[in-house]
């Protein structure tokens, strides 16, 4: 079982719509997945269809009490293999609530280390900040996938963002490490996202992922109707470069 944290303290850059489409093209692959949404947007817990109006014990729950996280899985209906620990808008709440607990920053890790269902992969939706969620999410997780957009301003916080999970790994996870870089958002059109790919393989060489995920109206449509990318769309760009995102993933586990 291994535990991946998808995390960029900038939003916007395609966290979530990585974190369900890589998902559930690796749940398609006949691998048991499961999905952590640690956003108090719950963005990953809507993008699959669930109503969060509906889900009575959610993330915030196991953050915040005894309730275990056995007890807030539920099983994504639209495909096989794939489980959520969903998130609703309480948990922005679970910040304040978690100043004052014991080992605040170890909760999640110890939460998924007394998990008795079996996971081939565990992934981690995190929101853009660097609050007691995420700190949560990186002290839990074996490896960071980053997603970096193929904008102007994308490189501008990479040292930041390195420097946090240098901080993490130093303080609370020694054996943190980036399981790889996505570029999202690409253009191949434009000079800028050819620059921004260059420059981002040039500080993080060969963890760069060879598939790059286009700018695609389709992966933006998607969400409102609750579905992946391969059920609304299987023939898009978009739907191409997750299914090919996910072959380049479990092919680099392997190496």
């Amino acid at each position: 079982m291994k535990t991946i944290c998808i995390f960029n303290q900038k939003g916007g850059v395609g966290k979530t719509t990585t974190n369900i489409n890589l998902c559930s093209y690796l749940a398609m692959e006949g691998h048991k997945i499961l999905a952590i949404d640690m956003d108090p947007q719950g963005n990953t817990t809507s993008g699959l269809g669930f109503d969060k109006r509906k889900i009575e014990l959610s993330i915030y729950d196991v953050l915040t009490s005894d309730v275990s996280l056995k007890d807030v899985i539920k099983e994504c209906q639209v495909i096989d293999n794939f489980y959520l620990a969903p998130s609703t808008m309480e948990l922005a709440g679970a910040e304040v609530e978690l100043i004052n607990k014991e080992k605040r920053e170890s909760i999640l890790k110890d939460k998924i280390a007394d998990l008795e269902e079996n996971y081939d992969f565990i992934f981690i939706d995190c929101p853009p900040s660097l609050g007691f969620l995420t700190i949560n999410a990186l002290s839990a997780a074996d490896t960071v996938l980053i997603p970096i957009q193929c904008e102007f301003y994308a490189l501008e916080g990479v040292g930041q963002l390195i420097n946090t999970i240098q901080l993490v790994k130093r303080s609370l996870n020694k054996k943190l490490d980036i399981e790889g870089v996505i570029l999202t958002m690409y253009d191949g059109r434009t000079n800028l996202s050819n620059e921004v790919v260059s420059e981002v393989k040039k500080y993080f060489k060969d963890k760069v992922y060879d598939t790059t995920v286009p700018r695609n109206i389709r992966l933006a449509e998607c969400p409102s109707f609750g579905l992946p990318i391969m059920l609304y769309d299987d023939k898009c760009k978009g739907a191409e470069s997750y299914d090919n995102l996910a072959k380049e993933f479990l092919r680099r586990q392997k190496e």
